[in-house]
Formats: structure tokens, sequence, C-alpha cells
């Protein structure tokens, strides 16, 4: 605290805000300013072209979705996951966060977006062909966000922090 007594803000990221530490869905958004080379376990690498990404995960481990987002939009993490190639290597834009969502209803609602590389992020989803989709500049944030939408409730968009 300053000796005289008065308080300083701190500027908090809208992760830690705004938020919830619920279980959910997200929908993170990857800018590649050139192309990535991506290995699926020991498969040949698959190249992705400079472009928009968006991933469509899940959140349902301890801390919910503020602990997942949280280590998406770092950069220095051990690459565990698909889509941390994309989070080390490009740019984290931001997130959508849908609270008690699930990543395969997400994937479905954006349906109309194609799939880059087959099996990336579902290894282990029956449903999904992938959970990797390009944004190409045609589709407008404002058809991502009516989408993704439920009638009663719009996700919460949650910007990557700017260095």
């Amino acid at each position: 605290m300053p000796v005289d007594g008065a308080t300083t803000s701190v500027m908090q990221h809208p992760l830690q805000t705004r938020c919830p530490d619920a279980a959910g869905a997200y929908v993170l958004v990857v800018s590649l300013p050139a192309p990535l080379a991506i290995r699926l376990g020991s498969t040949a690498p698959s190249r992705l072209p400079a472009g928009r990404y968006l991933y469509c995960g899940s959140a349902y481990g301890p801390g919910g979705l503020r602990a997942r987002l949280t280590r998406h939009f770092r950069t220095d993490k051990t690459i565990r996951w698909h889509i941390d190639q994309l989070t080390t290597q490009g740019m984290v834009l931001g997130a959508w966060a849908l609270a008690g969502g699930h990543e395969c209803d997400c994937v479905r609602r954006l349906g109309f977006l194609s799939a880059p590389i087959d099996g990336f992020g579902a290894s282990d989803c029956t449903q999904c062909r992938s959970h990797l989709l390009r944004w190409p500049r045609r589709v407008t944030r404002k058809r991502l966000l009516s989408a993704l939408s439920e009638a009663d409730a719009a996700p919460l968009w949650l910007p990557a922090a700017r260095s």
C-alpha cells in the first residue's frame, strides 16, 4: 500500500474479472500470420495456411472456463493438446465462453465453416470430424455470434491481452 494510504488500481485481464470458473465450452480465436505445420500424433504433419481459426473446446475440469482459457491465452507452456501448437505459434485474439455449453454443439452450430484438419482436437470425439474450423474473411463476427447464441443468452466474448 502506498505511504499516503491511497490505493493503487491494478488493471485486471477480462479472464480474471469476467470469465466464469464454471464448466462449459469455448470457441478460441487464433490468427496465424504464416503457414504452420501441425502434427497430430505420429501422422505426417498437416499444413495450415495463414489465416483465422476457431477451436471449439470444453472446460469441465478444476477451475472451469477461467482456468482453461487462461492456459490457452499463454504462450509459455508445454505442448499438451493439438491446439497448443497454434496458441504458441499464432496470436490468440480471444474466446467466446459458453457456461454449461458443450464443444460438439459449438462445432455443429458452426458447421457452415470448413474443418482444415480431420481429427484436430477431436481424438476422443465420436461426433465431430474436427474441433478446428477455418474462419474466412467473408464470414462476419456477427454471423458467428448468431450461430453460437442460445435463445436466451449470447456467449461471453473475452479478448486476449495485448502486450
